[in-house]
């Protein structure tokens, strides 16, 4: 999961951060390493990977958008009355694929001098 974020941080150039309910990792579970561009957290004691979404979710909205990923209902209706957005993880998982099949076809149409002009209309580019 940690590997596929990252490369859609990669792709959309956007920060982020991941967090984990760290209360019920099994000892010696290998933290993933985190860099400017991509933050993993663990909870810690009595707080839970839902409170410090609450808490980031306040916190940046000064700075722009925030989208929480997650498929509890509550929270997600907890972080939109913050003022931040959410998805459910199939939803963003399809987001996720249906950009990278775009940027798949981008690469594809700009290697082979493809343009497209107009609703639908396609043409070679003769180089």
């Amino acid at each position: 999961m940690i590997h596929r974020l990252r490369l859609y941080r990669d792709a959309v150039g956007t920060p982020i951060t991941v967090f984990f309910d760290g209360n019920g990792a099994p000892a010696g579970t290998p933290s993933p390493i985190s860099t400017p561009e991509m933050e993993v957290l663990y909870s810690r004691g009595s707080k839970s990977a839902d409170d410090m979404i609450e808490r980031v979710t306040h916190r940046f909205l000064e700075y722009g958008d925030v989208l929480a990923v997650t498929d509890d209902q509550a929270e997600r209706d907890t972080v939109i009355s913050l003022g931040g957005m959410a998805s459910s993880c199939l939803s963003f998982i399809q987001t996720v694929e249906n950009r990278k099949l775009r940027m798949i076809l981008n690469i594809t149409i700009v290697r082979n001098g493809i343009s497209f002009s107009g609703a639908g209309k396609c043409a070679a580019i003769n180089s």
